[in-house]
């Protein structure tokens, strides 16, 4: 499987927000908006291991991510995976800090001690254009 459609790769390449659903001990979704890394074959996250998102995450890794292009939002992409590691950030937080200069930010971090990094690997997704499907998987 392709991981993502050409036509829509630069959605994950450039630092868009992504917004991250998962199920919560109900049932029900819950979604976030987040930063995100992507090296062509996974996408990695940082939480925290004291908030809801990182205990839905633990009890069922499935997630969607839902990238808008910030110059079209008739163009997105919907990217459908699962959480296939979370290991933790080292004491200084480097991988948050690395998203930090992808996103033009840099402060201070308070939560390193508890920050986790998501892997993810992507199973599909769904890939719109002019509010067409143009490529799904």
């Amino acid at each position: 499987m392709s991981v993502v459609p050409e036509s829509h790769a630069d959605l994950l390449e450039r630092p868009v927000f992504a917004h991250l659903a998962t199920v919560r001990p109900d049932g029900s979704p819950q979604s976030s908006v987040m930063w995100f890394d992507w090296d062509g074959e996974v996408i990695r996250m940082t939480h925290t291991k004291t908030r809801q998102k990182f205990r839905n995450i633990e009890k069922d890794p499935r997630i969607a991510l839902s990238l808008a292009d910030p110059e079209d939002q008739y163009r997105f992409l919907e990217v459908r995976g699962v959480v296939e590691k979370i290991e933790d950030d080292d004491e200084v937080a480097s991988f948050y800090k690395g998203l930090q200069t992808r996103y033009g930010m840099d402060y201070p971090i308070p939560d390193a001690n508890v920050r986790v990094i998501f892997t993810i690997r992507p199973t599909g997704y769904v890939a719109v254009k002019g509010g067409s499907v143009v490529a799904r998987s």
